[in-house]
């Protein structure tokens, strides 16, 4: 892949941009050999690779130039905005949608946030995309001084746009390098946004997290339904579920699964998608993944963990040691943090290892790994 930002300089977000895609996935899984080297003895099944471009379901923009020309983008050495309306990394639906953005913008009078000077209302633009072409937007906002405007032209921007299924405004007041605020303002009917991958649908609301690139989020999904199954276990775990990709995945008839998951609007959308597919045996509750007896739940047979790039830390890595599950389904972003936990794990084996590259284009990828004790 090639791309004009990087070659001119105006972007360097894509680290790899120029590599040849085999050459980067090739490092990728040699990267994570030598981090996994005292588990050599696992199988290692073949890397999944990606798309190369265009496989970005959410943008997260910064809003710069003027109301009039504004820019969606990044933000120079001078804080002044960088427009990448056209990057290849981006679904193309999110691109194809950036201009009738750019139209609300001036006709709403969203004067962008300057950082220098303090001054504006519109600081960020994030648009995500379901599997089905679907849209959610939302506008993260410094005050509430523009939302009569917002809600006045919104019309016009839903006819522009007939595939923008959900809006919100976000309020972020401080001035600080955040992506988003506290407080999540609807400004459709619809809420959620539903994403369909294989035999389950997701339920996505305004600021809960979700696989950047959905045809690599499914295949995680798959493979970690494909050793569950295997292990047939009749209890299983989901830890950091999120709005419960893996717990709705690997639910199966007479097996008991609990997602545990510390943001409250993502367990309130993995419980409507349990309600929707009708699975009785699934159920999520909000709490802190690493104190897990607080679940008040039977210790399962089986635990799936998906947690950020610190990994496990040495409490739940602890927990999980001392616990009664006899595997455990580890997805990691971060190959370092994940040695770490699994050398606090002296009684789980690692059986399995696979790469998933989440992130072509820069060295990033996912890596799962299937544990079973003894």
């Amino acid at each position: 892949m090639r791309c004009g930002y990087f070659e001119a300089g105006v972007c360097r977000s894509c680290t790899l941009m120029g590599v040849e895609y085999s050459e980067q996935l090739a490092r990728k899984v040699a990267h994570a050999e030598e981090l996994l080297a005292p588990w050599a003895d696992a199988v290692w099944l073949p890397p999944v690779a990606s798309a190369p471009e265009a496989f970005r379901n959410k943008a997260k923009m910064v809003v710069g130039g003027t109301v009039d020309a504004p820019t969606l983008g990044i933000l120079d050495a001078a804080r002044h905005g960088v427009d990448l309306q056209a990057c290849g990394v981006l679904a193309p639906g999110l691109g194809a949608a950036f201009p009738a953005i750019t139209a609300f913008i001036t006709r709403a009078r969203l004067v962008p946030y300057d950082v220098p000077t303090r001054r504006g209302e519109l600081k960020h633009v994030l648009l995500t995309e379901s599997p089905d072409g679907r849209l959610m937007l939302r506008l993260v906002l410094r005050s509430t001084e523009s939302l009569a405007r917002i809600r006045k032209h919104l019309p016009g921007l839903l006819d522009a746009l007939p595939q923008l299924a959900v809006v919100s405004a976000n309020l972020l007041p401080e001035h600080a390098a955040l992506l988003e605020g506290e407080v999540e303002v609807p400004l459709t009917a619809d809420e959620t946004l539903a994403m369909r991958l294989d035999d389950v649908v997701l339920h996505l609301r305004p600021g809960s997290f979700f696989q950047t690139n959905t045809g690599i989020a499914a295949a995680l999904y798959r493979q970690a339904r494909a050793w569950v199954d295997e292990l047939q276990p009749a209890s299983a775990w989901d830890l950091y579920c999120g709005v419960g990709g893996f717990a709705l995945h690997i639910a199966a008839p007479g097996r008991r699964v609990l997602g545990v998951e510390v943001s409250a609007p993502a367990v309130a959308s993995a419980r409507a998608s349990a309600a929707e597919a009708g699975l009785a045996d699934v159920a999520f509750r909000v709490g802190d993944a690493t104190a897990i007896e607080a679940a008040g739940a039977e210790a399962p047979e089986l635990v799936i963990v998906n947690p950020p790039r610190r990994g496990l830390g040495t409490e739940l890595a602890g927990t999980l040691e001392a616990s009664g599950a006899r595997a455990i389904v580890y997805s990691s972003c971060n190959a370092v943090s994940l040695a770490r936990d699994l050398a606090a794990l002296p009684s789980y084996r690692a059986r399995r290892v696979r790469v998933f590259d989440m992130f072509p284009q820069t060295e990033h990828y996912e890596v799962m790994v299937l544990l079973e004790r003894g």
